[in-house]
């Protein structure tokens, strides 16, 4: 069962079943487009909990990317000013060179999602440099570890095994400081995304653009390079997808729903694709009794966990997105809906901490904050408490913040007061929320009601 929680974050009794949206584009180096509606599906009836982004191939020049180093990339920030009206908050991001992932949540999931993690690994150039590689985003979401990997891998058609051979080695080297999921594996569900380049083989152009044209997509699955490598590669095999039933992604005209006209005249295939790994159990459930002796520790432990509280995984959308034509790739998106039961249900009815701003806050008084662990959780002096406008677009969008353990002023086991200097306080005035970042945990854990910072005098 899953529990929301209002600003407050006080739990209640209504269940929700949380809606995943997912976004694979090659953006060919193009700035964004000016309406991404349909790509986000914003004028849904129902809006989902979390976006997750993922694009390749965009614009990383000497000087966009040196821009890009110190403010966000003209993606990033349409993306966080579209969504942060309508609640979410970007709650990580990560980008290598070209590729760029961003996670989003409801601000009500936000006290819910932690341990927060990212990482990059290069494939191009020997794995020096990084046009090709993957970048992931990995975290806990109510108790349930997931990891996000976007991947662009090697193109042209003969390399499909190095593309294995590319994802292998990342699936190998890339790990995290988490007990529980120290590598990509050990997490409960895995999206695996991005441009993957593989491609259609064997068939020729004409055959292929007559599928196409009559929409008789599945006459061409047989000779999906994915499709094929699955087959014989043990990796590949507990990665699920759902049906290609959408015209390949690749590669098209620019500006043009037109596949490639030029003298290459390249075959159109199904290089943008979603996948994911619900992590097997460890024994068949006939084999669990007398088979329990023999696993390890951390196997054991994995066992319990899926039995007691699983997680189940729907896939209610899978296709491309036409309309979009800037780059010479379409965007793919994946809409799926997850089933959790908490594996320790009490610690999801309240977040780790309450808050809220204590008295009236001006620019021309002193201010305090009071929190309440509701938990235990790893705190430490790195722990800061954020102010931020309502519709704030990202962690790092506060209007300023205070050191947790330096300004604290007053505190027993119940209540912690921390003091405000009135010059960190805007003097526009408006209305805020405050945030509690915890260090160890790299998220929020606590998030007050909005209350009003009065305008100075």
């Amino acid at each position: 069962m899953l529990y929301m929680i209002s600003s407050s974050g006080v739990g209640n009794s209504r269940p929700q079943v949380p809606v995943l949206h997912m976004v694979t584009w090659n953006v060919a180096t193009a700035d964004p487009p000016d309406d991404v509606t349909t790509l986000l599906h914003l004028n849904s009836p129902k809006n989902p909990d979390l976006y997750v982004i993922g694009l390749q191939e965009v614009y990383s020049g000497p000087l966009r990317f040196v821009s890009d180093a110190v403010f966000d990339d003209p993606w990033s920030y349409l993306l966080m000013s579209l969504l942060a009206p309508q609640k979410y908050i970007k709650v990580s991001s990560i980008r290598m060179q070209g590729l760029l992932l961003l996670f989003f949540s409801k601000l009500e999931h936000v006290p819910f999602i932690r341990d927060v993690q990212a990482t990059y690994t290069r494939t191009g150039l020997f794995g020096y440099w990084g046009n090709k590689g993957g970048v992931s985003i990995r975290l806990s979401f109510y108790g349930h570890t997931l990891c996000f990997l976007n991947c662009h891998l090697a193109a042209h058609m003969k390399y499909a095994s190095e593309r294995v051979d590319e994802f292998e080695y990342i699936m190998d080297t890339q790990s995290f400081d988490c007990k529980r999921a120290p590598t990509i594996v050990d997490h409960r569900l895995v999206f695996w995304f991005g441009d993957l380049n593989f491609r259609i083989q064997d068939h020729g152009m004409h055959f292929v653009r007559i599928c196409i044209d009559k929409q008789n997509y599945s006459l061409l699955w047989s000779k999906d390079q994915l499709i094929m490598m699955k087959q014989k590669e043990q990796v590949l095999q507990e990665f699920e997808e759902g049906p290609l039933d959408f015209q390949p992604t690749y590669k098209f005209d620019r500006n043009s729903e037109s596949y490639d006209t030029s003298a290459k005249k390249r075959k159109p295939a199904w290089t943008d694709r979603i996948l994911w790994r619900l992590r097997p159990k460890a024994l068949p459930p006939d084999e669990e009794n007398e088979n329990k002796v023999g696993l390890d520790a951390k196997k054991l432990k994995q066992l319990e966990e899926d039995m007691e509280y699983p997680l189940k995984i729907r896939q209610d959308v899978y296709t491309s997105i036409m309309e979009y034509s800037i780059s010479d790739h379409k965007p793919v998106i994946g809409i799926f809906t997850l089933e959790v039961r908490n594996w320790k249900l009490k610690m999801y009815e309240t977040p780790l901490v309450r808050l809220r701003a204590e008295g009236d806050w001006s620019a021309d008084i002193d201010a305090m904050v009071v929190y309440s662990p509701l938990q235990p959780f790893p705190s430490s002096t790195w722990d800061w408490i954020g102010l931020y406008k309502v519709g704030f677009s990202s962690v790092s969008d506060y209007i300023t913040y205070t050191w947790v353990k330096d300004d604290e002023v007053a505190f027993n086991e119940e209540v912690i007061q921390v003091y405000v200097s009135k010059e960190e306080i805007p003097v526009q005035g408006g209305d805020c929320v405050l945030c509690y970042y915890c260090n160890a945990l790299k998220c929020i854990i606590g998030i007050s009601e909005p209350f009003q910072v009065m305008i100075w005098k």
